[in-house]
């Protein structure tokens, strides 16, 4: 008896051609779970079957309607308008508008034919992002009697069909019980249709209740078949748009939309044909729409500007990939053609294949025809010549890409580029699918490296109108006049303007410039114009080779009267000019003078706001940008710069390190032993320190309040040459290093005029700690701290360590403490010499390779110091190697020129920030630090408690990602964190202006128990405040110190919140911000709110309950959070200004 397929998946074993399945599967898409992921998300994202009743009923009520309508006479447009006017319809006239003088006219007469057409009628829907309704499209068809064969010519066409559009709004509008509105995709109103829908406040009020298929219908009139317009007047080379004195010129983009007109039934039977023809097109299609709409090619809140409403392009695209291309003949034969997919690819091939495509081609250079039936309509010479970009479609009628920017191509191809890059190294990302198809990337801040927010466009039109009234040249007004109708509108004409300037002036700066507009919103039936778009947002993404030079190279002087040398001055103004360079050659230029580093950043944001000034009168106020107001969170305020007058930075640095090394090792003769290496371990020495390094030398100390003296400390390493001669034992290796100390001051301070060592010895009680550190003070106001590596260490150590699993307790030789107080220092060691060196050659590496590297950690650090949490919660190791992620990937390194790789601090920021707020850090995090494309190593599971770090950072050097975590951040901080990230993101995300970014590095304390407030005159690093008030180190505040003894690395804020940890551990958790922070936070642990029996060294301050309570029990204690406030205060004395509890 054969057993059902369901019987054998359940019991018998998996067939051959079922193994092979699987195999083919995961060949595929490199990972078992990807296409299962795939076959979930696409019937989610599709119209549902049983909600297709409602509507089905509604849309026949409204054709039959439709069909019934009376025909209304023949008259002038102005006359009808005025008809409809006075019942509320407004008539959506094109530029240039109608006039009384007009002698054709405008009628109405009932459909030839009414069809569901577009993506609806096809059954590919795909839901769009946000939430959008899915668009049913209803074409109408008009009859041939309302047409003259001159329609083509000044918009009369767009004229007639609006009329008709207002016709039908008016009789549905009094008709049915829904919304009807306007709807003008790309605010172009030759495409404005009808929409259709149910309000929220009537669904399931009305007998045409439709809203269960969450559904918009768009009423879209269309030319009737044959075309009543002479198709050889529509080309892209005829000119249909008469302007007075101004000579005949093409009109490609006002032909195109007259053509799209006769295109939605001709689309409707192509892609039945191919979607029965190709199994893979529809799952394929599905799949490309919802990777575009989640990048902004579509519907939406903002809009890749060109691509709203163009449903089309998607459909042609996949249509040419199956297909195939037209020939196109050249001078030297037919070009190199595009070779058809075929039919038997999968709907994931077929995918890929359209973003392989997409990276690939460059639509500005190549243009793309699909394969016809019968040939080119019109010759493809035309569509190069006249239009900036050419994908023409299977009718050979259409180019999809008639009023769509270079600019936006740009975009489409570096997403596409993107994410093949994931999805051909799925180890770069933790999740290829929803990286690919569920993740917004809509977000500014994260998508692009610079980002222009809010470009004001009513000032610049005013200002063209201000042109127009003015006088002017009448080419100039003519010009723009003619733009306006080619366009569709005055902001289409301004943006296509803005986005070719643009992508002039910067060139190969950047991979792609983005301009975002919002999505068109619908307008009343009494409103004929579309809003005007007022702010556009303009996104940058670095081509790192080229974006911060600092000349742009015109032609020669030798060609100053070609015609490209009056475009490079046109395009530039008065900054371009004429410069001989080092190697003879007198060009056009324009040179971008900068200061600093900071500035050098700014110019591709620099250029924008010259040519916008230039071209478009936008002024600098008007183009808004955030870059400066994220540098001043790194910089120093200008009068501490001022009082301090020694040149900082991080190449004086390390210029001073190298120093202090060939001094050290010129001592050689003078030492037992030579010195091998010198290693620095230093967050100033490898460009990630909040701040830079600034020195303070001894001439200046005095002339320096207290609250300016700070002086960091940069830790080093000294390695010797083996020997034989170290001692055998802990203790005396310590003193051997103590002698070696006190030899090498001696010999510095001889042989280095100016230059001050002395040897500290640390306070910790370990005896095998070596906390002993040679502290090194330059002339120049330098201070390093040296720590010897002996490798010794390490093996006796680990014989104390391993002494307590190999022998009895009777027979160990050390105590119990004594090998705790050795694994201390065991870990100690281990962190100090072997993890930290090789820890700051890495993050070194990455400073050099990504130049954005260095800008994001110090941000980072930054806002998690306001925010509390960093040093005494998170190290500044752990929060260097996650700032890697976005710039190294994920499970495997990304390439330096990887698609995905920031090359701002400001999108490197934003990247960590997003990435804080959405880790799960419950689950060991993996980053390839060390490596270069190779398979990640599973990283080590060690469990953890609450009380201790939870994050696991795994490396290839540090496989249970604990070296930098096992002290925190603890769970409550983790909490905390992410919550702070996941706010933070918000807020970036809506930044606009200064005082957002403001809020972002701006922290409250309504969360705290108890706020200590310390007095900021007294704290050396307070200048560093992200709110100082420089009255604090005013000459007049100035208490007139005169120590003249440098305190290097002296803070008392870290140390007094070491004590208040150490000390309160067991009451009260602590937070502060490490630079400059001038008031601690506290909550009260919450297992101490519960009374308990007293005993003691309980570990906590504590008192009887009260009175009241007693009858319950008399052996009962609560803390007694007055004293634990006392004995702050006490401790604190000097330092504490007040104390406040919430």
């Amino acid at each position: 008896m054969d057993m059902s397929e369901s019987d054998r998946h359940g019991e018998g074993p998996l067939t051959g051609h079922e193994l092979k399945d699987i195999k083919d599967a995961a060949d595929l898409y490199q990972s078992g779970s990807f296409k299962l992921q795939i076959d979930a998300l696409l019937p989610n994202v599709r119209p549902k079957e049983s909600a297709r009743q409602q509507l089905d009923r509604f849309l026949l009520s409204l054709r039959n309607h439709i069909l019934s309508l009376p025909s209304i006479t023949p008259q002038n447009p102005l006359t009808a308008a005025q008809t409809l006017a006075k019942q509320g319809v407004a008539v959506p006239f094109v530029h240039p508008l109608p006039s009384r003088d007009d002698k054709w006219k405008v009628a109405f007469e009932p459909p030839m034919e009414i069809n569901i057409v577009g993506s609806w009628g096809n059954g590919i829907a795909v839901k769009k992002k946000n939430g959008g309704r899915f668009g049913v499209d209803l074409s109408v068809e008009m009859p041939h009697s309302l047409f003259q064969e001159k329609d083509y010519l000044d918009g009369r066409f767009f004229h007639k069909k609006s009329y008709y559009l207002a016709v039908l709004a008016q009789s549905i509008s009094i008709s049915f019980d829904v919304d009807t509105l306007y709807a003008s995709p790309l605010g172009d109103p030759r495409l404005t249709t009808l929409n259709n829908n149910v309000a929220d406040i009537l669904a399931g009020s009305t007998s045409h209740d439709f809203s269960k298929s969450h559904a918009d219908i768009y009423i879209i009139p269309i030319l009737p078949s044959p075309n009543p317009l002479p198709p050889a007047k529509l080309s892209p080379s005829h000119s249909n748009v008469r302007i007075p004195s101004v000579l005949p010129s093409p009109s490609p983009i006002y032909n195109n939309a007259v053509l799209l007109s006769t295109y939605p039934k001709l689309a409707l039977l192509s892609t039945h044909q191919l979607k029965h023809s190709s199994p893979a097109f529809h799952d394929a299609h599905t799949l490309l729409r919802v990777w575009a709409n989640q990048r902004g090619y579509g519907d939406g809140e903002l809009c890749v500007k060109g691509f709203e409403a163009k449903g089309s392009f998607w459909t042609g695209l996949l249509r040419l990939l199956v297909s195939g291309e037209e020939p196109v003949a050249t001078k030297s034969g037919n070009a190199k053609l595009r070779r058809p997919l075929g039919k038997g690819l999968s709907s994931y091939q077929l995918f890929k294949a359209a973003l392989d495509f997409l990276a690939k081609q460059k639509f500005g250079e190549t243009p793309a025809f699909t394969k016809t039936v019968d040939g080119h309509k019109y010759p493809p010479e035309e569509y190069i010549a006249h239009h900036p970009a050419v994908f023409v479609d299977r009718t050979s009628t259409i180019n999809f890409l008639s009023d769509v920017p270079l600019t936006s191509l740009d975009l489409l191809s570096h997403d596409a580029k993107e994410t093949l890059e994931q999805l051909n190294n799925p180890g770069t990302s933790d999740d290829m699918f929803a990286e690919c198809f569920l993740k917004s990337e809509r977000g500014l801040f994260t998508r692009f490296d610079a980002v222009i927010g809010q470009v004001n466009l009513i000032l610049t039109e005013c200002i063209l109108l201000t042109f127009c009234r003015v006088d002017l040249p009448q080419a100039t007004l003519n010009q723009s006049a003619l733009a306006v109708v080619e366009h569709g509108s005055p902001d289409a004409a301004l943006l296509a303007s803005v986005a070719s300037i643009l992508r002039r002036g910067l060139g190969d700066r950047t991979k792609a410039i983005a301009i975002l507009q919002p999505g068109t919103p619908f307008r009343p039936i009494s409103s004929a114009q579309s809003p005007s778009t007022s702010t556009v947002h303009i996104g940058l993404i670095y081509d790192l080779a080229h974006a911060f030079r600092l000349v742009d190279h015109g032609p020669s002087a030798e060609n100053q009267d070609s015609s490209v040398a009056e475009e490079f001055r046109h395009l530039w103004g008065n900054r371009a000019e004429l410069r001989r360079f080092k190697d003879g050659r007198i060009a056009e230029s324009v040179v971008w003078e900068v200061a600093t580093s900071d500035e050098r950043a700014h110019i591709p944001v620099s250029i924008i706001r010259h040519l916008l000034q230039l071209h478009f009168g936008i002024s600098a106020e008007h183009v808004r940008t955030l870059q400066t107001s994220f540098d001043s969170m790194l910089r120093l305020p200008d009068d501490v710069r001022r009082l301090h007058r020694a040149a900082g930075g991080y190449k004086a640095a390390v210029t001073a390190f190298d120093d202090i090394v060939r001094s050290l090792k010129a001592l050689d003769e003078q030492l037992p032993l030579a010195l091998l290496n010198v290693s620095p371990i230093s967050e100033y020495l490898r460009y990630t320190s909040t701040f830079a390094p600034l020195p303070v030398p001894a001439s200046t100390l005095m002339a320096l309040p207290e609250s300016l003296r700070f002086l960091p400390t940069i830790p080093i390493i000294l390695e010797f040459e083996k020997s034989s001669k170290w001692p055998d034992d802990l203790k005396a290796i310590q003193k051997v290093k103590l002698a070696f100390f006190e030899s090498i001051a001696r010999s510095l301070m001889a042989s280095k005029p100016g230059l001050k060592a002395s040897v500290a010895i640390g306070d910790s009680s370990n005896p095998f700690q070596g906390l002993a550190t040679l502290e090194i003070f330059t002339a120049e106001g330098w201070s390093f701290s040296a720590s010897i590596w002996h490798d010794r260490e390490a093996t006796l150590l680990d014989r104390i360590i391993g002494s307590s699993k190999t022998l009895a307790p009777s027979d160990q030789e050390h105590s119990v403490r004594e090998q705790r107080e050795a694994k201390a220092a065991r870990e100690l060691y281990t962190r100090t010499f072997i993890h930290s060196p090789r820890h700051h050659r890495a993050i070194t590496n990455l400073c050099h390779k990504y130049s954005a590297y260095s800008g994001t950690v110090r941000l980072v650090k930054r806002w998690l110091a306001v925010h509390w949490l960093l040093r005494s919660h998170v190290s500044e190791e752990a929060i260097e190697i996650i700032c890697a992620r976005p710039f190294v990937g994920g499970k495997q390194a990304s390439t330096e020129d990887a698609a995905t790789v920031p090359h701002s601090k400001e999108r490197g920021f934003a990247l960590v920030i997003e990435f804080l707020g959405d880790w799960k850090w419950e689950e060991p995090l993996f980053i390839p630090l060390y490596e270069d494309n190779t398979p990640a190593p599973a990283p080590e599971i060690v469990a953890v408690s609450a009380k201790q770090g939870v994050w696991t950072l795994s490396t290839a050097e540090d496989r249970t990602g604990r070296m930098w975590t096992s002290y925190g951040p603890d769970y409550v901080s983790a909490h905390r964190l992410r919550a702070l990230a996941k706010e933070a993101i918000k807020i970036i995300q809506d930044a606009e202006t200064d005082s957002d970014v403001k809020r972002l590095f701006s922290h409250s304390t309504d969360d705290y128990d108890v706020v200590i407030e310390l007095n900021s005159a007294v704290l050396p690093r307070y200048y560093q405040n992200v709110n100082a008030n420089s009255s604090v180190w005013s000459r007049s505040s100035h208490s007139g110190v005169v120590e003249s003894t440098p305190r290097p690395g002296f803070d008392p804020l870290p140390l007094f919140l070491a004590d208040l940890q150490s000390t309160f551990a067991d009451t009260l958790k602590f937070f502060a911000d490490p630079f400059g922070g001038d008031r601690i936070g506290a909550i009260w642990l919450p297992d101490l709110k519960v009374p308990r029996p007293f005993r003691a060294l309980a570990g906590f301050s504590s008192e009887p309950l009260p009175k009241e309570d007693k009858a319950k029990d008399k052996e009962l204690v609560v803390l007694n959070r007055q004293s634990v406030l006392d004995d702050i205060e006490r401790l604190g004395s000097g330092l504490i200004k007040n104390i406040v509890t919430r």
